[in-house]
């Protein structure tokens, strides 16, 4: 389909999508960013670590790290870091991975 001047292809997308919440801001996802941001601060005392101590050699800004024990992405949305980012804060705070993440995991798929 031919798009019009001004039209991209993430316009149409939001179009179709109009009225429909994504994923990361339900309210299940919300509870999951926060109980992964108390398992990140536990996990953080445990260690014997600062904030920015972890944050400096997970390569994150202070700032990002304080966000996720929060719960809270920099747009004051619920956390989602990334995989290489959830990687490096396991190492860093010598936890396993799967210890980080909350058991009980949201419903994200959209069907």
């Amino acid at each position: 389909m031919p798009y019009q001047k001004g039209h991209t292809r993430k316009a149409s997308r939001q179009a179709r999508s109009v009225g429909k919440k994504p994923a990361s801001h339900s309210a299940e996802w919300e509870a999951f960013a926060g109980e992964l941001g108390v398992n990140l601060h536990r996990a953080r005392i445990a260690s014997g670590l600062s904030q920015e101590a972890v944050a400096y050699r997970a390569g994150l800004t202070r700032y990002t790290y304080q966000a996720y024990e929060r719960g809270r992405s920099q747009a004051h949305t619920p956390a989602n870091p990334t995989l290489f980012v959830m990687v490096a804060l396991s190492q860093v705070l010598d936890v396993p991975l799967h210890k980080l993440l909350p058991s009980d995991l949201p419903d994200v798929t959209t069907r």
